[in-house]
């Protein structure tokens, strides 16, 4: 056998070895990024409810799939250089919610965004429509306007004597000041003489707490908003010390001792929101995936919160209750 074709034949087998042996490099696991306004704590039950549907789907943290963490601790002015982490990361995908949207929205063009939660996406300008987002981002809406008027009559209907309600709320929020317009209605519908306490930054709590106490409030209601959320527990004590029933449109005030809540299933948004991560991942674009609505909505009594403030929440309002906390 001549030298050349001994060489072609040693290139054939050194090539032949060379094939499988590519073709065993492991593939890239695909990197989520969360990118969160609150503390970990706050958003834990979420969190989880994302990463167990992503087991449910295949995807074991650590293993094939890596998620990259990022909470600004309730201070807003974290999330650009969050959210530029991430994209400095490379993050296949970024999972966020509230605040956090728009900060994702401007970090990165390309990377596809997830929101968990938005109280109107189209309106804040985070998609072009809910049938079709357009661009890098989509998720789930929590844009339900009557529910504000559901919480104020659940309310009502266990403290029927309540005739002065303090509603706490953020003007500077995406909705204006279409949260008080709504809840003045509903106020007027119920005979409930509506006291409006808005809160623009952190300095205005105290302010509009002493508002509240001084103008006769006999209950306390919120609506959704970054600002009150970050303060919670300031608003639960607000409540507990001044022995105020008081509703809440999110099951973390309950579950950190807060009396009643209404509104929709938080964890369930998150578990939805690991469903759009699996399509992305797969191939499909974030600007095909429609935007999606609540579907679940969840009224949550908090027994001890009732004791710990002498009321009593009446059997007919009890067994509306989706959840007691004993």
């Amino acid at each position: 056998m001549s030298k050349k074709v001994l060489s072609l034949a040693l290139c054939a087998t050194l090539f032949a070895l060379c094939v499988p042996t590519e073709a065993q490099q492991p593939a890239r696991i695909p990197r989520i990024g969360i990118l969160i306004v609150p503390s970990a704590s706050i958003f834990s039950a979420r969190v989880e409810a994302f990463r167990r549907r992503l087991r449910e789907l295949g995807y074991v943290e650590g293993k094939n799939i890596v998620i990259e963490y990022r909470y600004a601790e309730g201070k807003r002015e974290r999330l650009p250089d969050l959210a530029a982490e991430l994209v400095r990361l490379e993050v296949d995908v970024i999972v966020t919610t509230g605040a956090a949207n728009s900060a994702a929205k401007k970090a990165s063009a390309t990377i596809p965004i997830v929101f968990s939660a938005a109280s109107d996406p189209v309106g804040t300008e985070l998609v072009s429509s809910l049938a079709r987002p357009g661009g890098n981002i989509t998720g789930l809406s929590i844009m339900a306007p009557d529910l504000d008027g559901k919480r104020l009559e659940l309310l009502k209907e266990a403290f029927p004597k309540v005739a002065r309600v303090g509603f706490l709320w953020e003007p500077s929020a995406s909705r204006g000041n279409l949260p008080l317009t709504e809840m003045e209605a509903a106020a007027k519908s119920l005979g409930v003489k509506l006291l409006s306490l808005p809160v623009r930054s952190l300095d205005d709590f105290e302010s509009a707490f002493a508002r509240a106490k001084r103008d006769g409030a006999q209950a306390l209601i919120t609506t959704p908003g970054l600002l009150v959320n970050t303060q919670q527990r300031q608003v639960l004590d607000f409540a507990a010390k001044n022995r105020l029933p008081a509703m809440y449109p999110e099951s973390e005030f309950v579950e950190a001792g807060g009396l009643m809540s209404y509104g929709s299933n938080q964890a369930d948004l998150w578990r939805r929101a690991a469903d759009f991560v699996d399509k992305i991942l797969k191939g499909t674009k974030p600007a095909d995936i429609p935007v999606e609505q609540p579907t679940k909505f969840e009224f949550i009594v908090n027994l001890n919160a009732a004791k710990q403030i002498g009321v009593t929440i009446p059997p007919n309002v009890l067994v509306r209750a989706d959840r007691v906390i004993r």
